[in-house]
């Protein structure tokens, strides 16, 4: 039988800690912006929801060398980061979630967009009549009525994270223990032909994403994006 060894386990543990990472953050800077794109009349709406989506076509190694580049020595990131003491973010955990953010953003913004747009008008209305104040409203009304897309944005983010291998094998490279996730690891193992180690990690991942699948598709008949 074969055993996962100290690297994979800590391939593993980083992997997760990526995707609660990413996830926690996605959800704090996505709510807003999905909440003004199901909320706003603007014609910015079009542009910045392309945006946002972009990563659902986008090949992840572009994304991922743009954000290279622009997080590198040479890029306006870059010199942010070193004027302030940080230094660059590739080839770091921080570079990882910098990254995961970016690339799992519409699988977080998109159910969230579309759990506020179902809320309606007529919930708000009756709240604004009982003097709430919009972040009351938001907070007692909408939050509550939109608990579903919540979840489905929790469970998709972390799960889309967790399946990365393009962006961050460009930003992270291949560092054991520091930025080496499961999906990477893997890579490695099969480039050894080290194919018993990559069944056990690649199995884990296939029953992990059937499972998350699985819940989401038995969520009440529904598809994932509702």
């Amino acid at each position: 039988m074969v055993e996962l060894d100290r690297v994979d386990l800590a391939a593993i543990w980083l992997t997760l800690e990526l995707a609660t990472t990413t996830t926690v953050l996605l959800l704090l800077i996505g709510t807003p912006i999905a909440w003004w794109l199901a909320r706003t009349r603007s014609r910015l709406k079009g542009p910045i929801g392309a945006v946002v989506a972009l990563p659902l076509v986008l090949p992840p190694t572009v994304l991922g060398f743009y954000l290279l580049v622009a997080m590198g020595p040479n890029g306006f990131v870059g010199q942010l980061t070193q004027s302030l003491g940080l230094g660059t973010l590739p080839f770091t955990f921080a570079g990882l979630v910098v990254g995961s953010v970016f690339y799992s953003m519409p699988f977080v913004v998109q159910p969230l967009q579309n759990a506020f747009e179902a809320v309606g008008e007529r919930m708000l209305e009756a709240a604004a009549t009982l003097r709430a104040s919009p972040w009351d409203s938001f907070f007692t009304v909408v939050v509550p009525l939109a608990r579903p897309g919540f979840l489905t944005a929790s469970i998709l983010g972390f799960a889309h994270t967790v399946g990365e291998f393009g962006v961050v094998l460009m930003i992270g490279g291949n560092i054991p223990e520091r930025t080496r996730v499961v999906s990477v690891q893997i890579y490695d193992h099969v480039e050894a032909m080290e194919y018993g180690q990559a069944h056990v990690l690649a199995a884990g991942m296939l029953l992990f994403s059937f499972l998350v699948l699985l819940a989401l598709y038995s969520r009440k008949g529904t598809r994932p994006w509702k």
